[in-house]
């Protein structure tokens, strides 16, 4: 099991940041192909390279909570994104705990969520024109 959190302070509308997290829409992620929605709760995600990731909306409190469970065919886990609002400003925090499935993968998956959740602060920040 790796766990790897991400917190940042955005300048964005808490309503805006969520908007564009919860989007179906995935282009303003650079990693993401597209967002593959299957029902209220489930969607997949597919990266440049065509493999693709499935999610279970596991909590959804508008400007405040998102959880989702995650599989692949390297890893299990779950996601937490949690927003909140102080001086007209945005803080987001994220965490990712995941489980390989494979034991090599082991060594490698924090650094993985690192970079992972680095990218994708960057395209939040680029699709809120920050």
């Amino acid at each position: 099991m790796a766990i790897s959190s991400i917190r940042a302070e955005l300048s964005a509308d808490i309503a805006d940041v969520w908007a564009v997290v919860t989007s179906a829409d995935g282009t303003w992620r650079s990693d993401l192909r597209e967002i593959v929605p299957t029902d209220d709760k489930h969607f997949a995600e597919i990266d440049r390279s065509g493999f693709e990731t499935r999610f279970t909306v596991t909590a959804f409190e508008p400007c405040s909570l998102y959880e989702l469970d995650i599989e692949n065919e390297n890893m299990t886990g779950h996601w937490t994104g949690k927003f909140t609002s102080a001086n007209g400003r945005t803080i987001i925090e994220f965490t990712e705990d995941v489980t390989p499935k494979k034991a090599l993968m082991k060594p490698f998956v924090k650094a993985f969520l690192k970079r992972r959740q680095t990218a994708y602060l960057r395209d939040l920040r680029k699709a809120l024109e920050e």
